[in-house]
């Protein structure tokens, strides 16, 4: 059962992190760290709050946006999955709606890390819920976007692109572990 979830799902996250980036990639609050995780940033910072009280894991440097790290996926992507000039109008499509997604969760993550210092346990908790509610909502807005794109593809760039999401969802799925299991 748990086996079947986990390939289930793998594609899912697979899509939320190329859509919005990794959620344990945010940056903590100033001043809070894994013993103090409730500790608030400095009146008038707007820093993005972990969902977990966790570090920031990914290596997303603080202060950089999700705007930028999926700019840096879209090329990355571009590269990896070989896209022609014929796939254009489909990539320029699912690249778009990934940079919407992430300008969305810009201003979801500035405005819950305005109001972290202050949010009560219930408050976090449903600020969390509403963010990862968007990010849903997010995902099927993108799967449209990339079927287009992956039916306009060769066979060979589809095997590239199983291989690239296979990759890209193992890996993220390690590392929830990894971070479950700390």
């Amino acid at each position: 059962m748990t086996t079947t979830f986990a390939r289930r799902a793998a594609p899912l996250l697979l899509s939320t992190i190329i859509a919005a980036g990794p959620a344990w990639a945010q940056s903590t609050t100033a001043g809070q760290t894994e013993a103090n995780p409730t500790a608030a940033a400095p009146s008038g910072t707007a820093q993005k709050a972990a969902p977990h009280g966790t570090r920031a894991a990914a290596g997303r440097p603080r202060g950089e946006t999700l705007q930028a790290l999926v700019e840096q996926r879209i090329a990355d992507l571009h590269s990896q999955l070989h896209i022609t000039s014929q796939q254009s109008q489909q990539w320029d499509q699912f690249a778009q709606v990934m940079r919407e997604n992430a300008k969305e969760m810009d201003t979801l993550y500035r405005q819950r890390g305005e109001k972290f210092g202050s949010m009560s346990a219930v408050q976090n908790m449903q600020s969390y819920a509403e963010i990862e509610e968007q990010r849903a909502q997010q995902t099927q807005k993108l799967v449209p976007a990339f079927q287009a794109l992956y039916d306009s593809m060769s066979d060979q760039q589809k095997a590239d692109a199983d291989r690239v999401f296979r990759f890209r969802s193992a890996r993220a799925e390690a590392h929830h572990h990894q971070a479950a299991t700390q």
